[in-house]
């Protein structure tokens, strides 16, 4: 009776282990030059920007929903660091600022996030997303190799970091996070100061990492970004970027959709069939991540305007219009394109094209798509 025993309870110890293990290997997110991998897979993957504090939570699930039927995988968002620390050590995470409702409805939704922890985000929001009492700092300058700055700017990202793990929602844990952002379009700025700037985005990139998110990091428009960290384009078009790195996949993290508005200007517009074509160049080009900013741009309530003249209503001619109605036929034309490349994804993601000229402005571009194995 008692060997019986012994042999039920290691055979249960056995099947925890091996549920662990399958578990952990499931639940994992890297790249290669071809595509982010996610679960061991190649993914082409379509992401739309939805700002949490630009709409309101009882329109997150209906906007979520409506970018999962328009073909969308991922959603991204920025961290608004004003938001969140309006004064220094006291944080705020209710009502438009509830970042883990956001995720948590983006989950249950099946999608994926990417997180731009930043924090600075800029996004024509309020002082880039910096709290004014930042300004206030003893000995700070903003952005650079400066030790008060970069103590602030640990602290914050450290506990958002923090608060996602706690809540399990990067990938590496089961949840929704795939991909996480340090900083923001950072390599003007950097090129302009120089050596302050080259030591502060290195140590950015580091500090990032040394959080062991268990995703890959991103710096958008950071050409000498240090790996592993993976550097992207911003843009109304991608398809001549190349990451620093030939093992880097290709993503682009701002896929214009049209502008912002500003008081006393023309109210932006960019014809559908230029931003598809776009995207659709991007992904002939080896592509793998397209994100649409935005996708919702919504509404900059209160006094989170930032920049001189910035309207209120960030529409920026969305798919979803700033109330969050389906905006046609840009939304219904996306749709249809992101439908086409998903049945190519095979092929899209397996390796280089054979690539044939049919004179002029025109190609063929032939990927033998690998056998499933059964």
């Amino acid at each position: 009776m008692v060997s019986r025993l012994v042999r039920l309870n290691v055979l249960l110890m056995l099947l925890a282990l091996l549920g662990s293990w399958v578990f952990s290997g499931m639940c994992s997110v890297s790249y290669d030059r071809n595509a982010i991998i996610v679960n061991g897979q190649r993914r082409i993957l379509v992401s739309g920007s939805i700002h949490y504090p630009r709409s309101t939570p009882e329109m997150w699930p209906d906007l979520i929903q409506k970018a999962k039927e328009g073909g969308v995988d991922v959603i991204q968002t920025y961290v608004f660091w004003n938001g969140h620390e309006p004064e220094q050590g006291k944080y705020y995470f209710e009502e438009r600022y509830d970042l883990v409702k956001f995720i948590k409805i983006v989950h249950q939704a099946g999608l994926y996030v990417h997180l731009r922890v930043g924090p600075y985000a800029c996004a024509e929001w309020n002082f880039g997303g910096f709290p004014v009492w930042l300004k206030y700092v003893p000995g700070i300058s903003f952005r650079t190799d400066n030790e008060p700055f970069k103590s602030a700017m640990q602290k914050f990202t450290t506990k958002i970091v923090n608060m996602m793990k706690a809540e399990r929602l990067y990938e590496s844990q089961g949840g929704p996070i795939i991909l996480s952002q340090i900083e923001n379009e950072y390599g003007p700025i950097e090129k302009r100061l120089g050596e302050p700037g080259k030591s502060y985005s290195d140590w950015a990139a580091k500090m990032a990492l040394d959080l062991g998110t268990g995703v890959p990091w991103v710096m958008c428009k950071q050409d000498d970004a240090p790996d592993p960290v993976i550097n992207t384009c911003n843009g109304f078009y991608c398809d001549y970027f190349s990451p620093n790195k030939a093992y880097k996949p290709k993503i682009w993290t701002e896929a214009w959709t049209a502008w912002f508005t500003e008081f006393g200007g023309p109210i932006p517009y960019r014809p559908v069939e230029d931003l598809a074509f776009g995207v659709a160049k991007f992904i002939q080009n080896g592509g793998s991540f397209i994100n649409y900013y935005m996708y919702h741009g919504g509404t900059n309530f209160g006094r989170t305007a930032g920049g001189p003249f910035i309207a209120t209503s960030y529409d920026y001619d969305a798919p979803l219009d700033e109330f969050g109605l389906l905006r046609q036929p840009k939304w219904g034309h996306l749709k249809d394109l992101h439908r086409a490349i998903k049945l190519c994804e095979p092929a899209l993601v397996s390796g280089d094209p054979t690539v044939t000229s049919l004179g002029n402005f025109q190609e063929v571009r032939f990927v033998a798509i690998p056998e499933q194995s059964t």
